[in-house]
């Protein structure tokens, strides 16, 4: 069977197309700019060159019907028509405490989604808008939904609870959700298949780091806690988001700068983390060279990284009485090598030796600690987009 997955954003739909049979990638593309003048998408087959071609997409509807054009086109595309597309898996970013699990789309499962939306502004209508573009094009196909919060619904409650009055639990669910749930379902299973154990019998923390970070407890294959919170924004500073802030901080500044509360969440969402430490860039090589350079900023900005990552993976261990694994993932966790030294350095009273050879490659799966480290340290590549089709063909 072959499963066309979805990833809509606000002004963006990345795609690929997987043989689920042999889980081989068939083509992969991302339409940008969508609704926004310049827009083009970028596409290729495996084994076909890479193309990119300029279009206008002025909703998402649009993007759906190029992303089948190149598809199906002769030269482009990896099928000869829709009929061989199986089923569609979309990943939506918030699932509330609706969904435990990934859903097979129906009236019902969109109205849920929708009522999320609020929990998730940015992300939900955009999943929304991508799944009806989706039911309008290719009616026939089932298509599934595979929530970002889904892994994280097994947390106990002392985990997901804030410290404010329960009312708002109550009335409102302000709780902690947890994202890159996929993410951190698959690497966690990948990990205790190379440790030749069964999931159920382990403790393995995630280190999902990238633009976007999140650090994951997963104790027997179930998510016991994670860093991000209520949204994304919680958790170790990040590419562009502050992370963990005094809650007071808002107001300060608010008052301060003659900011509405909105204006400050968009400074703490988009300006803030090591771009606004560093005062450089929100991309890690950037603060690899800025530190080679000798720049200050740059060089505290990968340290309060580096810093809150090693607490909350103590701090994980601690939750979990152990820890069987510790394995670093996405963009900054696959391929950045000062990052993981920096942070396993701080962890040296687990026992933790990384071996510095296989720690100097980038975005392969290995393992990068010594023979006699207590515990294990492995890079595990990510990929969302396999799980998807994997939960997608699991429901159908």
């Amino acid at each position: 069977m072959k499963v066309l997955v979805i990833n809509c954003g606000s002004s963006s739909l990345k795609y690929q197309l997987i043989n689920a049979d042999t889980e081989k990638l068939l083509a992969k593309g991302n339409c940008e700019r969508i609704k926004i003048d310049g827009s083009f998408i970028t596409h290729q087959t495996t084994g076909k060159e890479k193309v990119v071609f300029e279009s206008p997409m002025p909703d998402h509807s649009a993007a759906v019907k190029l992303v089948i054009s190149m598809l199906t086109d002769k030269e482009t595309g990896a099928i000869s028509d829709l009929s061989e597309i199986g089923a569609i898996g979309h990943r939506v970013v918030h699932g509330g405490e609706k969904f435990a699990g990934s859903a097979l789309i129906n009236d019902e499962v969109m109205a849920a989604i929708e009522e999320c939306s609020e929990l998730a502004p940015l992300h939900n209508p955009a999943n929304l808008i991508g799944i009806r573009a989706c039911k309008e094009l290719i009616p026939d196909v089932p298509q599934v939904a595979v929530f970002d919060t889904a892994f994280h619904q097994t947390m106990p409650d002392y985990a997901y609870i804030y410290g404010i009055p329960y009312e708002y639990y109550e009335k409102y669910k302000v709780r902690r959700y947890g994202f890159h749930g996929t993410s951190h379902s698959f690497v966690s299973k990948r990990t205790a298949e190379i440790l030749g154990k069964d999931i159920k019998d382990t403790k393995i923390i995630v280190c999902h780091l990238g633009g976007g970070a999140s650090i994951c407890a997963v104790e027997g294959g179930k998510s016991i806690d994670t860093t991000m919170g209520f949204t994304p924004l919680e958790g170790i500073t990040m590419g562009t988001r502050s992370g963990n802030i005094d809650p007071a901080i808002v107001e300060f500044i608010a008052n301060k700068e003659n900011k509405s509360i909105s204006e400050v969440m968009n400074i703490l969402n988009k300006n803030s983390g090591v771009l606004g430490i560093s005062g450089k860039s929100s991309d890690f090589r950037d603060l690899d060279e800025g530190i080679i350079a000798g720049d200050k900023r740059c060089e505290i900005a990968m340290n309060v990284f580096c810093y809150q990552a090693a607490k909350f993976i103590g701090g994980y261990v601690a939750a979990m009485n152990g820890v069987d694994a510790i394995v670093f993932t996405a963009g900054v966790g696959e391929n950045n090598k000062t990052a993981r030294t920096r942070i396993c350095e701080r962890l040296a009273y687990l026992g933790i030796k990384l071996d510095d050879e296989p720690n100097s490659l980038r975005g392969e799966e290995v393992k990068i600690s010594t023979s006699d480290s207590r515990v294990p340290v492995y890079v595990v590549p990510t990929n969302e987009e396999l799980a998807i089709a994997r939960e997608t063909v699991s429901l159908i």
